[in-house]
């Protein structure tokens, strides 16, 4: 069974309380918090103090998703809004094993997201180090985006590299995850999907992330 961890960001912000709660009530493993700096994504979504109070309405597990550039100077921050995980990205970080040093150091798990463009290959001296990469099915910055097909061959890739290591290193894949592509996914290798548009605009989240849940 896959890891299910729902985006905050295709909800209702007008109704984050409610959106926790369903969450929580949900079968759902995560809840992914993406924040966008207007900087590294052309887009901004909300920072450190609305993690804060979303962090105390769910007791799931927090994956902070940073799309900002020189995060290394909001990190503390991160780990004193709640975050449990925190996703750094690879196209964003000038000297990468610092910042996945200073971020397990403060207690929270380390994980590196890449974007479309990226190969995996470029992960392979720091990949022993994470809990988890986050491969971007989709352009970082806007939700409700159309899955790129590419990204099973890299989930697939990745699989790989993962198993060399001998160590057990999740694999997350966030962008355009359907009850249609979401199969093919975690055939490919992925443990967690991240998932926004498919479980909010459904009639039935709930429902929806009980069915993504029992893929295998």
């Amino acid at each position: 069974m896959p890891l299910i961890a729902p985006s905050l960001l295709a909800s209702d912000f007008l109704h984050l309380e409610d959106a926790c709660k369903m969450i929580n009530e949900s079968e759902a493993d995560w809840l992914h918090l993406d924040v966008m700096d207007g900087r590294f994504v052309p887009n901004i979504s909300f920072g450190i103090p609305v993690i804060e109070h979303i962090r105390k309405a769910t007791k799931k597990v927090c994956d902070v998703h940073l799309m900002i550039e020189e995060p290394e100077k909001l990190t503390p921050s991160f780990k004193k809004a709640g975050a449990d995980i925190l996703i750094v990205h690879l196209e964003t970080c000038r000297n990468l094993h610092s910042n996945i040093q200073q971020i397990r150091s403060l207690g929270m798990k380390p994980a590196v997201a890449i974007n479309p463009h990226s190969p995996v290959e470029l992960l392979k001296d720091i990949l022993e180090d994470l809990f988890h990469v986050l491969v971007m099915s989709v352009n970082p910055g806007f939700g409700g985006q159309s899955f790129i097909s590419h990204s099973l061959d890299k989930v697939r890739e990745l699989k790989k590299m993962i198993t060399k290591t001998g160590k057990d290193i999740l694999i997350e894949v966030d962008g355009g995850i359907t009850l249609e592509n979401a199969p093919y996914l975690v055939e490919a290798g992925a443990d967690v999907l991240v998932a926004g548009s498919s479980i909010f605009q459904a009639k039935d989240p709930k429902e929806i992330i009980r069915l993504l849940k029992r893929i295998a």
